[in-house]
């Protein structure tokens, strides 16, 4: 039996972290169900600690209109306690308020007897890692158009006090017209709670894109923790490598704390001075005095200002990524938040919140 998810359940006090666990493909049974709904699932696209990811569709029984969709299946009776407790309301509450053109939009969300179904806005071109594989380093030009789309639903999700905790180049997916959506809410969680900010005490996420306030175990403040992983992204963009070694966690937070960290020789005269103060400024290890958002979101890297980067600098491009860039925002230059020829925005068309944003300087309590 299907039914909507209108309910969550309650947080559990655990603080651990859900390993990989076995989540098996619906049988034929269940997929005749899900089919009688409008949805269909397919092969298998990725894989998470505790859900898999798989192409879908949804099919409107009125209209007929196909829609592509992913599909992240859970099942919560395999699933461990602080999953089923914790972990998965945080992530359908969370999901179910987002709407934001570089933030991945939610479906719907079906229940199978203990099986979850979270059918999410399908990213045709993948996700960031798979595209720097594929592809190699990003030129800077490029760099900053998904950068600065990746700060621009960040900084939604902080003025909404939602905190990602996850952030890496895996959860940056690209769509058909080479927009950025962030995605996997897996571990994020709301860091306002009584009408105070909570510090967090949950090691999340990966190593090699967590900040040393993070890897040491210390109690956090997420919203910091997060811009360090965007200073980690927005270094694989540019470098084509990770920053930090993760083979070992206390070699990799003395690395960190040092500063231990360059961009390849062969691409150090490429970078624009922009660029690598930006990075400088986002991987301090003292979170204090981290660059925050509000800052980055000032900065000529950010606003692409003429300075670093004239038009006819976009010569180089391929004629398909140049056409899916119909638009930029350079400068104090303001654009629309839609495309006026309907679908989603243009790059670079969405103009950050102007809400006040906590960082450093408020006051937080110690919590999960």
């Amino acid at each position: 039996m299907i039914k909507r998810i209108v309910e969550e359940e309650g947080f559990s006090s655990s603080s651990s972290i859900p390993k990989q666990i076995v989540v098996s493909f619906p049988n034929r049974a269940q997929l005749a169900e899900l089919a009688e709904r409008g949805y269909t699932l397919s092969e298998k696209i990725g894989s998470g600690c505790y859900a898999n990811v798989y192409m879908a569709s949804y099919t409107d029984p009125t209209t007929r209109r196909r829609l592509d969709l992913a599909c992240k299946l859970c099942d919560r009776s395999v699933a461990p306690k602080d999953v089923v407790k914790k972990f998965l309301p945080r992530e359908i509450e969370i999901l179910t308020t987002l709407n934001h053109p570089y933030v991945i939009q939610l479906h719907s969300i079906l229940q199978q007897n203990e099986k979850l179904y979270m059918f999410m806005r399908y990213a045709e071109n993948g996700d960031l890692l798979e595209w720097i594989r594929n592809r190699g380093v990003l030129r800077e030009q490029h760099a900053q158009v998904w950068f600065r789309q990746i700060v621009m639903g960040l900084n939604y999700l902080h003025c909404k006090d939602i905190v990602h905790r996850d952030l890496k180049c895996e959860n940056i997916l690209l769509t058909k017209k080479n927009n950025v959506k962030i995605a996997d809410f897996g571990f994020a969680r709301f860091c306002i709670e009584n009408g105070k900010h909570v510090l967090s005490a949950t090691f999340c996420g990966s190593a090699a894109y967590a900040a040393p306030e993070v890897v040491s175990a210390s109690p956090y403040n997420p919203k910091m923790a997060d811009v360090w992983s965007l200073g980690v992204i927005l270094f694989i963009m540019l470098n084509g490598t990770m920053p930090f070694d993760d083979s070992s966690l206390p070699k990799l937070l003395m690395a960190q704390r040092q500063k231990n960290w360059s961009f390849r020789r062969s691409l150090r005269k490429v970078i624009s001075s922009e660029a690598k103060a930006l990075v400088t400024n986002i991987l301090e290890p003292d979170a204090l005095n981290r660059m925050y958002l509000n800052k980055i979101q000032k900065t000529n890297f950010f606003l692409m200002t003429e300075e670093i980067k004239p038009f006819n600098s976009f010569k180089d491009y391929s004629a398909e990524f140049l056409k899916n860039l119909s638009r930029l925002y350079v400068g104090s230059k303001q654009q629309k938040d839609k495309n006026p020829n309907g679908g989603e925005p243009t790059a670079c068309a969405y103009e950050p919140n102007k809400q006040k944003c906590y960082y450093p300087g408020e006051s937080y309590q110690a919590g999960p």
